[in-house]
């Protein structure tokens, strides 16, 4: 039977916040975003719609 991965779950911090806004604003992708926050798609997109922040990539 494997382990379970046991589950980290990390604050979001103000820079955190202000690096995905600035990147949303420049319509980098999701992936790349979460990457850069080193946080999952899944999580930066609740965190996204949360505070309002559209991650569209259309011009």
């Amino acid at each position: 039977m494997a382990k379970a991965k046991k589950i980290i779950r990390r604050a979001w911090t103000k820079d955190d916040v202000r690096q995905m806004k600035t990147m949303a604003k420049s319509k980098t992708g999701v992936t790349k975003i979460a990457k850069a926050l080193k946080r999952t798609t899944g999580a930066t997109s609740v965190m996204a719609a949360k505070l309002g922040v559209s991650l569209s990539t259309r011009a």
